[in-house]
């Protein structure tokens, strides 16, 4: 004889959480809708069969004031206004009706109440031994030092760019001394950021090189010179050149490995000491 549900069923990943004294639980309801049962089945499945439940263990028994703080408490959960009593169960009851039940079905649903429902609680931290805490005071303190060294080192770079900074170095003659960079590409790098960009727009001829708006006054600023060729008109050449923001940030996009490389490069990320070497190291 097919049985007839009294209430659509929920799938259990969606059921709406219900926790009593600690654990979490199914209404009547709630159940007989999965397992595709009537909640008067359960109930006579669960009356014929109470040497098999333990109250506390398989399922909790609520009536008066309780059943009308549930009520209030989860209104997303169907509970009649006229009931005067109610009883939820555990995961265990849960498993023993699906065995009364013994249909694919009631099977099926235990399993994912299971699987998406009663196994998924909130993570609770375990407690820290005294040995786990003390190595992560000690990992929290090389994690600190390891960043005061990098912070140390940074400056030290700043500071040798800033003393040894040339004024009118263009972006190829500041990365010849860059171990493995492809100064080849760099104009065409720079340009891919809006660093620069071509003012020829002929693709036959060699690039004009302009400082694009991006990077102007920024990284970049332009050496302006007057050409005067011969039984030609005067025009100016205008030649992209770092400031010393723009060496820093170069540096600092260098030791990233973000600049374009040579395919023979040996993959060590140096500087030329002679030029950036810090005085007294």
């Amino acid at each position: 004889m097919a049985m007839k549900a009294e209430l659509a069923p929920v799938a259990a990943r969606d059921l709406l959480i219900i926790e009593y004294r600690g654990q979490r639980v199914v209404t009547t309801e709630q159940l007989a809708a999965g397992y595709g049962a009537t909640e008067q089945m359960i109930t006579n499945n669960f009356n014929r069969n109470k040497s098999r439940f333990v109250e506390g263990k398989h399922y909790f028994k609520l009536s008066g004031e309780d059943v009308e703080i549930l009520r209030n408490s989860f209104r997303g959960v169907q509970i009649s206004s006229k009931a005067r009593s109610l009883t939820l169960w555990t995961e265990r009851g849960a498993a023993n009706h699906a065995k009364m039940l013994e249909t694919d079905q009631a099977w099926g649903y235990h399993e994912d109440l299971v699987e998406f429902y009663f196994t998924q609680r909130d993570a609770i931290p375990l407690p820290v031994s005294r040995k786990e805490l003390a190595l992560m005071v000690i990992e929290a303190e090389e994690r600190a030092e390891a960043a005061a060294l990098e912070n140390k080192t940074l400056s030290a770079t700043v500071e040798s760019l800033e003393k040894h900074f040339t004024k009118g170095m263009t972006i190829p003659a500041f990365c010849k001394a860059l171990n493995g960079v492809n100064i080849n590409k760099m104009m065409w790098w720079a340009s891919e950021r809006d660093w620069v960009f071509n003012e020829q727009r002929d693709p036959e001829k060699d690039p004009r090189w302009r400082v694009a708006s991006y990077a102007r006054d920024k990284y970049l600023t332009e050496d302006q010179t007057q050409i005067t060729p011969h039984g030609k008109d005067a025009f100016t050449k205008f030649t992209p050149v770092l400031l010393e923001k723009g060496c820093h940030r170069l540096y600092q996009l260098y030791m990233k490995g973000e600049l374009p490389m040579k395919k023979t490069w040996n993959g060590a990320y140096l500087h030329d000491k002679a030029i950036y070497t810090p005085e007294g190291r």
